[in-house]
């Protein structure tokens, strides 16, 4: 029979967990503790001890784990997760949509702010 779209297959076995899912973890231990107690911990390796939580990845040993911690994919992760992720406002604002509940008065005086600056 044969598999279908090998290509989407291999994508979604690689696929980890996103920035703002790691965010969530790294702020709320809670948070972590749910996604670690969905995966039981005879399927992962090292039995689930050795996890790096910026990387949402499990390791063998824990040798493999400080080399990872070392590593430069690790350090670009983490450099990833100190900036601000995009939210639904930053999106909105970008469309051109006002995101403010000031109302149009506000916004005239913003503008004529603006023109003053200008002139």
């Amino acid at each position: 029979m044969g598999v279908g779209n090998k290509r989407t297959l291999t994508k979604t076995r690689r696929k980890t967990r996103d920035l703002d899912q790691i965010k969530a973890d790294l702020q709320s231990s809670k948070h972590l503790a749910q996604y670690r107690e969905t995966k039981a911990s005879e399927g992962l390796p090292g039995l689930g001890k050795w996890y790096c939580t910026e990387c949402a990845k499990w390791f063998e040993t824990e040798v493999s784990l400080v080399v990872h911690k070392k590593g430069k994919p690790h350090k670009r992760r983490v450099k990833q997760l100190r900036e601000e992720p995009y939210t639904q406002k930053d999106a909105e604002a970008a469309v051109g949509l006002a995101t403010d509940n000031e109302g149009h008065h506000r916004r005239t005086e913003a503008a004529d702010a603006e023109m003053e600056m200008t002139t």
